[in-house]
């Protein structure tokens, strides 16, 4: 069993920044892809950013290039999210999630098979 718990959401003002969390335990954090994904209100859950094991290849959707970070120290377990420059349209509620079976970044929630309980991100104008 895989525990994934977020941390690090909040309410900011458009332009500043904020750091997410993701602590993994329960399974070996090592050799598993992880990813970032995000759900606004009434909208689907979309990929923000995934990460290669041990951290050398990463993704980002187009929304976010140039802003978000992702990043992981394998040591403590633990991914990131830095993310800048944050507008409005970057509210919503924050995932993160483990992909036990591919050693590539890939973006359908389907793919993931351990999933955080989330972290809220309010952006205001």
């Amino acid at each position: 069993q895989v525990q994934l718990v977020e941390s690090g959401g909040g309410l900011v003002q458009a332009g500043n920044s904020l750091r997410l969390s993701c602590a993994a335990s329960g399974r070996t954090f090592s050799q598993n892809t992880m990813g970032w994904f995000r759900q606004a209100p009434g909208k689907e859950r979309e990929f923000v950013s995934g990460i290669t094991w041990p951290g050398d290849n990463t993704y980002y959707t187009d929304s976010v290039k140039g802003r978000f970070t992702i990043s992981r120290d394998n040591a403590k377990n633990t991914v990131y999210l830095q993310m800048n420059s944050l507008k409005p349209e970057d509210t919503a509620v924050y995932y993160c999630a483990l992909d036990p079976k591919h050693a590539f970044i890939l973006t359908s929630t389907r793919q993931y098979d351990y999933w955080g309980q989330g972290t809220q991100v309010t952006v205001s104008s």
